[in-house]
């Protein structure tokens, strides 16, 4: 199974790779660095200067330093990759170049405007032909949690992860969040016993559903720690959980977005990503 890690030299991006080194096992590992000056202004002459030069030795040097400690951490370095131009149009297209399951990034977590135009993660996330796995910080690789719903895409990705993640010894959590009632209506008196009877009837299928993803885990030979069923908007609702229960990972499926923008991920992955200090795996189905 190849693997393509992305450094520019952070502890981040280290972080990320020593977490994604707890979850999955025995993959083979290319190393890329951009040397990116796509940022500088057309009326500055690069060729003419040191400036690229200098770019382009700190990127050996960079690919060097991760090899090794790529190493030292017992995985398998394939090939060390370094591209100049855009980090964003550099990571795809070495992602077009060989056949990966998994892309691995540091997150920086970017605030305010930068926040809203979308980190080189988010967009990765959102148009890789690959699952992405976002790491923001180091942490203790033990809590795992995936968020399911009733659609083939939700379960297409935990056959996918189940698959291909190591869950030996891991404390595994099963959420699945459904939609308050009281959210459907915008004015208008509506019989509470209604709304109660709705409500007991989302919560039972919930259960049903969650039965039904944790004999996925159970032919696995894995033990599901936590069934948990949630009610109020998704992506809220998983962001408090994730937060309460200090979570580690979590696992999303992501729907085709080929002809979208590609700053846009799902609503729910997207605020997800924003909002957890945990890492994030968004799983496409790996066919290779």
């Amino acid at each position: 199974m190849n693997v393509l890690f992305c450094t520019d030299g952070s502890k981040i991006s280290y972080h990320a790779i020593q977490n994604f080194n707890h979850w999955i096992k025995n993959c083979d590992v290319d190393i890329l660095c951009a040397a990116d000056w796509s940022f500088m202004p057309d009326s500055v002459a690069i060729e003419d200067s040191d400036f690229i030069t200098y770019c382009t030795n700190s990127a050996d040097s960079i690919l060097d330093y991760s090899e090794k400690y790529l190493k030292e951490l017992g995985l398998n370095v394939v090939d060390k990759i370094k591209m100049c131009g855009s980090t964003i149009d550099s990571i795809l297209e070495a992602l077009n170049k060989k056949d990966y399951c998994y892309v691995v990034l540091g997150s920086h977590g970017k605030k305010g405007i930068q926040k809203w135009l979308g980190s080189v993660s988010q967009e990765i996330a959102s148009v890789a032909n690959v699952s992405t796995y976002i790491s923001k910080e180091k942490n203790y690789r033990q809590k795992v949690l995936f968020a399911v719903d009733s659609s083939e895409v939700s379960k297409n990705a935990l056959k996918d992860s189940i698959e291909h993640l190591d869950l030996s010894d891991k404390e595994i959590y099963l959420v699945t969040v459904f939609e308050n009632p009281d959210y459907l209506f915008l004015e208008g008196n509506i019989d509470s016993s209604w709304v109660l009877d709705i409500e007991k009837k989302q919560e039972s299928y919930a259960l049903m559903l969650l039965s039904e993803f944790e004999s996925l885990f159970k032919q696995r030979g894995y033990t599901v720690n936590s069934k948990v069923v949630l009610s109020g908007n998704p992506s809220s609702e998983l962001i408090k959980f994730l937060a309460k229960e200090d979570i580690d990972l979590a696992v999303c499926g992501i729907r085709d977005r080929k002809k979208l923008s590609k700053f846009l991920l799902s609503s729910v992955s997207k605020r997800v990503l924003e909002n957890t200090k945990a890492d994030v795996l968004i799983v496409r189905p790996c066919s290779f």
